[in-house]
């Protein structure tokens, strides 16, 4: 439980601090484009330190912090400022395609990132593993889920775009901020409502054969 409390502390602090930090800097007077390189570097520190001392923090802390090394990366490579302030819509798209690839492993990015929180709690039925195996419907729900969040994310990505050559420098980071909030609130709404109709479904059918 606290190493959980830990990681959903890590993961507000990775969201919020650099958007934080990006309006301190400019306040100050900090030039866009370095404020931009700046965030990007303080934001992946972090991230760069969990990742060398190789301690076991999950999946889902994981996947932010390369998502941190991803964003400075990005940063460093040369362009425009709005080109970097497009950035996370270079990485919001890698990860959609990400979700995609895992449909042709052994189990698909939202089975994988769900079951650590979900299995055997809040309501959730336990032994995925055997449902996995059992269930041709379970198996469906978390492919048909993970091309949700590919799509989604290629939408976000898409807006990404537009906000960084539309909108006012300043206005951009906060803007981006909102909508990744937005954009994995939605796609856990639509996720969950779609999970929890199927297996409401399958459990139907099991009590069926189970009377037969």
């Amino acid at each position: 439980m606290r190493n959980r409390a830990f990681a959903v502390l890590r993961l507000l602090v990775a969201l919020l601090l650099p958007v934080a930090a990006y309006y301190v800097l400019r306040a100050l007077g900090v030039d866009t484009y370095a404020t931009l390189l700046i965030v990007a570097a303080v934001g992946a520190l972090p991230a760069v330190a969990s990742l060398l001392r190789r301690r076991p923090v999950g999946r889902i802390a994981t996947f932010y912090s390369l998502m941190s090394v991803g964003s400075l990366l990005v940063a460093l490579l040369p362009g425009s400022t709005e080109l970097l302030l497009a950035k996370g819509a270079i990485l919001t798209a890698a990860t959609g395609f990400w979700f995609l690839a895992s449909l042709r492993g052994t189990r698909p990015l939202t089975y994988l990132f769900s079951r650590p929180l979900l299995e055997g709690r809040l309501g959730w039925p336990g032994g995925w593993e055997q449902w996995w195996q059992d269930s041709a419907r379970f198996r469906r729900m978390w492919r048909v889920s993970t091309i949700m969040w590919a799509a989604g994310l290629f939408l976000d990505a898409a807006a990404r775009v537009v906000m960084a050559y539309t909108l006012p420098h300043d206005d951009a980071p906060g803007v981006a901020t909102a909508l990744y909030v937005v954009t994995v609130v939605v796609l856990n709404v639509v996720t969950n409502a779609f999970y929890v109709f199927y297996v409401a479904r399958e459990r139907i059918d099991r009590l069926r054969v189970a009377r037969r």
